[in-house]
C-alpha cells in the first residue's frame, strides 16, 4: 500500500475530529445526568405527580446554567446545538406533516370567487385528489379545462383587482397557469416562514421543518415535546385576528324573542302529531295483549309472549320521535341566560352551543331578523370547561362579511399581566392599523359601545371605550388565558396568519419514557451484536481478526462522529443500519483474508499474499458495496422519518466500512509483518475449514428451482388469498401504542372497540399489558375536533381495563408515573398512504432496474445481469410469501409498512452483495481457466467463495439476531432482514447462479449450432 504516513495521517486527524464532535453529546449527557439527580432528589416517588415536577424542575436547572462554560469555554447551551441528533422513536416527541389546502390559497387569488366554473373544478378537484397522485393544482387545472368556454383569466376570476399587475383578461389558460403555480408556491413558501417563525419560539431544542416538493406539504418534528394539544394548536391555527363593533340594537332582543315563539310553535305542532300517534300506538297495544291473552294455549305461551312483548316494544319505539321533539316549553328562553360581561347578548350552557348555533344557522330564523340587522355576525366567547356558560356577541357585518381592521396590521405582540395580574396579550399595530383603531375606537367612545378582539371566531375580549380615541395603535387581549396560552397567541400572532388552513394529514407521536426504552433496547442490541462480532473474528481468524475489531471499532467511531458532524438525526431503525453495517464492514475483511489465504496456499510469502489479497479481494468489495450504495440511495429519496435515519447510516457506514477494511486493517498488518513476523489468518479450530470443498452446485440446480418454486407458488396464493397486514402507512388510520397496568386480552378490548368505532383492531406489542390499536373511524375527516373526539372515544372504550382514578389528561398524553396510557400514536391520511404506497413500490422497482444496469455494466453481460434480477425478485417473493403465510399467528408485529420497505432494499441491497462476490469470482476463473468448461468453472468459482459466503452470512446472522431479541420494536423488521440473509444467501448459490448459467449456455449452444448450419 501506498502513502501509508499518509493514511495514518489522515486517519487519526479523521478519528480526532470525530471524537471532539462526539465530545458535546458527552457534555451534556453528563449535565442532563446531574439535572436528572437533582430533580429526583427533589421530588421523590411518593410526591404527587412527581415525574411532571421532576420534568419541571430538571428544565429549570438546565435553564439556570446554559450559558454557563463547562468545558473548554463551551456553555451547556453550546454543547446542546452541536450534540448528535436522536430521532423521535429515541427521544419522544411529535412528528406532523401538514397539507396546506391549496383551494384555500386559489380561493383566495380569486376573491372568493363564486364563479360557477371555479366552483365546479374545485369540487371536482377534491374528488379527483383522494385517488390521484398528482398535485392539487395540477387536477384543478385538468378539471378546469374540463369545463367548455371556461377561462382563468375571467374578470370573476384571476383576472381581479388583487392580480391585474399579473394576470389580464385577455391572458389564455395556459398563459395563466404559470403565474398561479408561482403565486401558490409562494403562498406555501408564507406558510413554511410562518410555522418556521412559530416553531422557533415553541421551546424545543433541534427542532426541524421542511417542505416536501411541490405539494404544499410540511414536514415538523418537534423531538422532546409532549404536550400535544397544544403543538397541534400551534400548527393549525390560522390566527385569523379580527376587530368588529359589537351590536348593542335593542331589536336583538326583539329577534331571540321571534325565534323562541317560531320554535315553540314547531315543538307544540310536533307534540300534537306525536299524541295523536300515542294514542294509536296504544290501541293497538291494547289489541296486542287482548289477543295475547285469550287466543294462546297454554303450550305456546311462553314463545308467543315473547314475540308480543317484542311487538309491543317495536310499536312503542315506533312511536318514539325523540330527535324531532324537544322538552322544552321555550326552546330559546330556557337555553339562554343574563351574559357574564357587557357588550354580551346572551350566555348559553357550553353543552348547548351546538344546538343554538343549528337554529342561527336556519335561513328561516335569520329572515326574522330586522333589515337593518341582515348582515349581523354571530360569534361565542372563548370556550369555557363543560358545565359552565359562554357569551353569545352580535357584531356588526357587512354584505361581504369582512372585518373593518384585521391583524394584517399586527407588527409586534408579547404575552404581559394586566393591573390584577391577569395574563394578557398586548399588540402593536402599523401605521395604516394604528390609524384605522384610532378611528374604530373614536366611534365607538361616542356611543359607549365595545368592539370585539376575535381570533379565529373566537371573541377573546370587546373592551369598552369611554375615553375618546385611542392612539399609538396599542391595543391587549383579555381572556382567561394561561401563560403558556397567552405565550403561543402572541407567538402566533408575532409570527403572521397563516395564508390557507393547514390540515394534519399525517402525525406521529412518542412518549419519552417509550422512546428511553427503544435507547436501552438499541444500546444493548447493539452491544451484543458487537461482542459476537469481535469474538467471532479473534475465534475464526486470530490475530488478523483482532486486527479487523480493531478497524471495526474505528469504524463505529467514523460513523457516529461523521452523524454528528453532519447534524444527521439517530433513529432505532438507524441503529439497526449502524448494526448492519458492522456485519458488512467484517464482511469486507472477510473477503480480504479469504484471497490472502489463497494466495498463501499457492505458495507465495507473507509480504506478497497480503498484497496480492488486498488487490484481488478490492473489485469484489467495491461492486459489493456500490450495490447495496445504490439500493441506500434509492431508500434515502423515497424514504421519510426514520427510514431516512436507516438510510444515511446504511450509506455513511458503507464509506467509512470500506475505508476502515482496506486502509486501517491493512496498516496493521502491514506493521505487524514489518519485522518477518508471521501471521496466521486462521486458527487451529478454523485452518482447514472448508479446504478441498468441492461440491457440485449447478447438478442440484433443478432441485433448488423446484424448492423455490414450491416456496414461491405458496407464498403468491397466500398472498392473494389472505394478502399481508398492511399497516397505516399504507391504507391509512389511526394506530395507537396503549399501555395498561395489568396484562389485557386483546380479543376482548378489540370487543369494546369495535362497540364505539365500528371497526378497530387490537394487537399484543411485546409485554402483555401493552397493545397496538387500530382503526380507520373518521380517517377521512381532519381537525383538531376530529382527533380529540377519538381520543374521547378511544379512552372510554377503554375505561374497564384503565385504573379507576386514571384521567383523560393522564391517558391521552401517557402517565409518566404510572406508565400507563398513550405511549405513541400515529395517524396516516389516505391520501398520503397512496402516495406512500407508491413511492414505496417505485423504489423496489428503481432499485431492481439500477442493480440490473449496474451489473450489466460491470459484467458487460446481460445473462449476469439477469440472474441477479432473478434471485433478488426471488428473494422478494419469498420474503412477502414468508410474512402473508406467518402474520396472523406470530407473536410480534408484522404489518407491512414504511420500514418493512426498507427492509424489502435492504434484503436486495444483502442479496446483491452476496451474488456480486460470486459473479467477480465466475469470472475471474473464466479469464485464468480459458480451457475449462463452462460448469467447472462456476462450480469452482462457488466452492472458493463458499467460506466467504457462509461466514458472512453468519455473522450478519448474530448481529440481526440480537437485535431481534432485544429490540422489541423492530422485531418484524428484522424478521424480515433474517429471512432475506437466509434466502439471500441461498439464491446468490442455486438461483442466480445456476439462471446465469443456463442462458450462457442455451446462447452457446445456438452458437454453436448456428457455426456449424453455416460451415
Amino acid at each position: 500500500m501506498q502513502n501509508k504516513g499518509l493514511v495514518r495521517v489522515f486517519a487519526i486527524i479523521f478519528g480526532l475530529v470525530c471524537l471532539y464532535q462526539l465530545s458535546f453529546t458527552y457534555l451534556t449527557y453528563t449535565k442532563e445526568k446531574e439535572a436528572e439527580v437533582f430533580a429526583i432528589n427533589k421530588y421523590p416517588e411518593t410526591v404527587e405527580n412527581y415525574s411532571k415536577l421532576r420534568e419541571t424542575a430538571q428544565k429549570d436547572y438546565l435553564d439556570s446554567i446554559g450559558k454557563d462554560p463547562i468545558f473548554a469555554n463551551f456553555s451547556y447551551n453550546e454543547a446542546k446545538a452541536k450534540e448528535l441528533n436522536k430521532g423521535l422513536d429515541l427521544k419522544g416527541g411529535i412528528n406532523v406533516i401538514l397539507q396546506i389546502s391549496v383551494r384555500d390559497i386559489l380561493e383566495g387569488l380569486a376573491n372568493n370567487s363564486k364563479n360557477p366554473a371555479f366552483i365546479q373544478a374545485l369540487d371536482a378537484t377534491d374528488e379527483t385528489q383522494k385517488d390521484s397522485q398528482n398535485t392539487y393544482v395540477d387536477d384543478f387545472f385538468t378539471e378546469f379545462e374540463n369545463i367548455p368556454d371556461a377561462q382563468l383569466a375571467s374578470p370573476d376570476i384571476f383576472a381581479n383587482k388583487n392580480l391585474s399587475d399579473d394576470i389580464t383578461f385577455d391572458m389564455s389558460n395556459d398563459v395563466v397557469k404559470p403565474v398561479l403555480r408561482r403565486k401558490i408556491d409562494e403562498s406555501v413558501t408564507s406558510a413554511f416562514e410562518v410555522l418556521r417563525k412559530r416553531i422557533d419560539k415553541f421551546g424545543v431544542t433541534q427542532p426541524n421543518i421542511q417542505r416536501l416538493g411541490e405539494s404544499g406539504r410540511i414536514l415538523v418534528e418537534l423531538p422532546g415535546a409532549k404536550d400535544v394539544d397544544r403543538v397541534k394548536k400551534l400548527l393549525q391555527s390560522t390566527a385569523q385576528l379580527e376587530f368588529w363593533d359589537v351590536e348593542n340594537s335593542q331589536e336583538l332582543g326583539i329577534f331571540l324573542g321571534r325565534m323562541n315563539d317560531k320554535l315553540k310553535k314547531e315543538l307544540e305542532a310536533k307534540e300534537n302529531k306525536t299524541t295523536e300517534k300515542e294514542e294509536v300506538v296504544s290501541e293497538k297495544v291494547a289489541d296486542t295483549v287482548k289477543t295475547d291473552s285469550t287466543e294462546v294455549n297454554i303450550a305456546q305461551s311462553d314463545s308467543t309472549q315473547t314475540d308480543a312483548d317484542a311487538e309491543i316494544e317495536k310499536l312503542l319505539a315506533d312511536s318514539e320521535d325523540s330527535t324531532d321533539v324537544e322538552a322544552q316549553v321555550n326552546p330559546i328562553n330556557d337555553l339562554i341566560g343574563p351574559p357574564s360581561v357587557p357588550g354580551a347578548l346572551v350566555s348559553v350552557a357550553v353543552n348547548d352551543v351546538e344546538q343554538f348555533n343549528s337554529y342561527l344557522d336556519r335561513k328561516d330564523i335569520r329572515a326574522l331578523l330586522p333589515q337593518s340587522l341582515r348582515f349581523v355576525k354571530f360569534a361565542w366567547s372563548k370556550q369555557a370547561k363543560e358545565g359552565e356558560r359562554v357569551d353569545l356577541y352580535a357584531l356588526k357585518g357587512n354584505r361581504d362579511n369582512t372585518p373593518e381592521l384585521s391583524g394584517g396590521v399586527i407588527t409586534d405582540a408579547a404575552q404581559s399581566y394586566d393591573q390584577l395580574n391577569n395574563v394578557v396579550v398586548t399588540m402593536q399595530m402599523d401605521g395604516k392599523g394604528a390609524k384605522k383603531w384610532e378611528e374604530m375606537t373614536g366611534r365607538a367612545s361616542q356611543t359607549r359601545g365595545q368592539i370585539a378582539i376575535v381570533l379565529d371566531d373566537i371573541v377573546y375580549s370587546a373592551p369598552g371605550v369611554s375615553k375618546g380615541p385611542i392612539s399609538g395603535g396599542r391595543s391587549e387581549i383579555s381572556g382567561d388565558f394561561t401563560v403558556e396560552e397567552g405565550q403561543d397567541l402572541a407567538n402566533v400572532l408575532r409570527a403572521g396568519k397563516l395564508p390557507a388552513s393547514a390540515d394534519i394529514i399525517q402525525s406521529e407521536v412518542i412518549g419519552p419514557s417509550l422512546g428511553q426504552e427503544a435507547i436501552d433496547s438499541g444500546i444493548m442490541s447493539f452491544g451484543i451484536a458487537l461482542v459476537l462480532i469481535l469474538i467471532w473474528m479473534i475465534f475464526y481468524y486470530g490475530k488478523a481478526g483482532a486486527f479487523a475489531d480493531v478497524a471495526l471499532v474505528v469504524n463505529i467511531l467514523f460513523i457516529f462522529g461523521v452523524l454528528a458532524g453532519l447534524k444527521a438525526v439517530l433513529t432505532l431503525p438507524g441503529i439497526a443500519g449502524i448494526v448492519l453495517t458492522i456485519g458488512m464492514s467484517v464482511d469486507a475483511n472477510v473477503l480480504i483474508f479469504e484471497r490472502i489465504k489463497e494466495e498463501l496456499a499457492k505458495g507465495k510469502s507473507q509480504v506478497d499474499a497480503i498484497k496480492d489479497g488486498f488487490s484481488n479481494a478490492l473489485s469484489s468489495i467495491l461492486d459489493a458495496n456500490i450495490t447495496t450504495g445504490l439500493t441506500g440511495l434509492i431508500l434515502l429519496f423515497f424514504g421519510t422519518g426514520p427510514i431516512k435515519g436507516f438510510a444515511t447510516t446504511l450509506l455513511i457506514g458503507i464509506l467509512t466500512s470500506l475505508f476502515t477494511a482496506i486502509f486501517i486493517t491493512r496498516l496493521f498488518i502491514d506493521g505487524y509483518g514489518r519485522n518477518g513476523k508471521e501471521l496466521a489468518f486462521s486458527t487451529a479450530a478454523t485452518k482447514n475449514l472448508f479446504k478441498n470443498v468441492n461440491i457440485d452446485f449447478l447438478k442440484k440446480r433443478k432441485i433448488a428451482y423446484a424448492i423455490s418454486a414450491v416456496i414461491v407458488l405458496a407464498g403468491l396464493g397466500s398472498l392473494f388469498t389472505q394478502g399481508l397486514d398492511k399497516g397505516v402507512d399504507f391504507v391509512g388510520g389511526r394506530t395507537y401504542t396503549v399501555r395498561f397496568a395489568k396484562d389485557v386480552v386483546p380479543t376482548d378490548v378489540e370487543k369494546d372497540l369495535v362497540a364505539v368505532f365500528g371497526s378497530a383492531q387490537a394487537k399484543t406489542l411485546g409485554a402483555k399489558n401493552q397493545l397496538k390499536i387500530t382503526t380507520k373511524y373518521k380517517i377521512n375527516e381532519s381537525g383538531e375536533a376530529v382527533d380529540s373526539e377519538i381520543s374521547n372515544l378511544l379512552f372510554k372504550s377503554l375505561e374497564s381495563h384503565l385504573p379507576d382514578s386514571m384521567s383523560y389528561e393522564e391517558f391521552s398524553n401517557g402517565d409518566e408515573d404510572k406508565q400507563v396510557g398513550i405511549m405513541r400514536s400515529m395517524k396516516v391520511g389516505p391520501t398520503i398512504a397512496d402516495d406512500i404506497q407508491q413511492a414505496a413500490f417505485i423504489s423496489v422497482i428503481g432499485s431492481l432496474i439500477v442493480v440490473f444496469l449496474y451489473i450489466l455494466f460491470r459484467f458487460r453481460r446481460w445473462q449476469f445481469s439477469l440472474g441477479a434480477v432473478a434471485a433478488v425478485f426471488h428473494d422478494v417473493l419469498v420474503v412477502l410469501g414468508v410474512f402473508s403465510l406467518t402474520w396472523k399467528f406470530m407473536p410480534f408485529n408484522m404489518e407491512i409498512d414504511q420500514a418493512f420497505i426498507a427492509a424489502i432494499l435492504t434484503v436486495i441491497g444483502y442479496s446483491l452483495n452476496d451474488t456480486v462476490v460470486v459473479f467477480d469470482r465466475i469470472r475471474e476463473y473464466f479469464a485464468e481457466h480459458t480451457t475449462w468448461p463452462l460448469n467447472k468453472n462456476i462450480n469452482g468459482a462457488l466452492n472458493s467463495t463458499l467460506s466467504r459466503t457462509l461466514n458472512t452470512s453468519l455473522t450478519t446472522l448474530l448481529v440481526l439476531i440480537a437485535i431481534f431479541i432485544f429490540a422489541e420494536p423492530l422485531r418484524g423488521f428484522m424478521f424480515s432482514l433474517i429471512i432475506g440473509v437466509l434466502v439471500g444467501t441461498y439464491s446468490s448459490l442455486f438461483i442466480a447462479t445456476p439462471v446465469m448459467y443456463d442462458t450462457v449456455s442455451k446462447v452457446g449452444l445456438k452458437e454453436k449450432k448456428k457455426t456449424e448450419e453455416e460451415s
